[in-house]
């Protein structure tokens, strides 16, 4: 069994930053990689950051390149992700998840097998 705990989402006003994190428990020594997906009000889910668990590759989506940076602690089996120059339109609840094979792309949610509860970012104008 495997759980997924996000924290440190909030409010914040457009230019500011936040940083997100993502603990994990139970069985992760199966894990390939992790990822960041937000949903927003009436639209789907959509991806944001990955990263591979052992080979050091992160991924972006093209909205998010160059203001968020994805990153892992071993010692902690957490995975943060570090948002600046946030804008309204990255206001959503943000998941993270895990993944156990490389059989999908990163940026696939159907590759996913492990979600958190989501935690809430919202910015402001």
């Amino acid at each position: 069994q495997v759980t997924l705990v996000e924290s440190g989402g909030g409010l914040v006003q457009a230019g500011g930053s936040l940083r997100l994190s993502c603990v994990a428990s139970g069985r992760t020594f199966n894990f390939y990689g992790t990822g960041w997906f937000r949903q927003a009000p009436g639209k789907e889910r959509e991806f944001v950051a990955a990263e591979t668990w052992g080979g050091g590759n992160t991924y972006y989506a093209d909205s998010v390149k160059g203001r968020f940076t994805i990153s892992r602690d071993n010692a902690k089996k957490s995975v943060d992700l570090q948002m600046n120059s946030l804008k309204p339109e990255d206001t959503a609840v943000y998941y993270c998840a895990a993944r156990s094979t490389s059989a999908r792309s990163p940026s696939d949610f159907n590759g996913y097998n492990y979600w958190g509860q989501g935690t809430q970012v919202t910015v402001s104008s």
